[in-house]
């Protein structure tokens, strides 16, 4: 079973030590080790716990997906418009070449955007600097 490694890693992405998880749960570090090694598996109510506390999926503790985003995260609200299940839903009725073309426009987006911080930082730079200046020859 994978459980175990997915819970260590999940664990180790938030710098969380066994001990501080087996707190949150009421558990001994023993437990949380055990799971981690797959020694035992957690039981459904302290499975549904992790889950939670991770912000995942049971399905993707259980290793049954790769998505792990919890239906939580799926209605975070994007814009006035749209949720993020919204979006998702809207790729899924996508032929291939469509979602190949939505990636490319993402990327560009994402492009754009980080061209327009760099442009946005450098001018608060210039700015910040043209102030120091006025203010050294006052």
């Amino acid at each position: 079973m994978e459980t175990g490694r997915i819970l260590m890693e999940l664990r180790k992405e938030r710098n969380l030590g066994q001990k501080e998880l087996a707190a949150y749960l009421s558990l001994s570090t023993g437990t949380i080790s055990n799971y981690e090694n797959d020694v035992h598996s957690p039981d459904l109510a302290t499975l549904c716990k992790l889950a939670d506390y991770f912000d995942v999926t049971t399905d993707y503790l259980l290793n049954r997906t790769s998505y792990r985003y919890s239906a939580k995260k799926m209605d975070l609200r994007l814009n006035r418009e749209y949720t993020l299940s919204d979006v998702v839903d809207a790729v899924l009725c996508c032929n291939s070449g469509s979602v190949g073309h939505l990636m490319e426009y993402a990327k560009f987006l994402l492009y754009q955007q980080e061209k327009d911080k760099t442009e946005k930082d450098k001018t608060e730079k210039n700015k910040t600097e043209g102030e120091k200046r006025r203010k050294k020859d006052s």
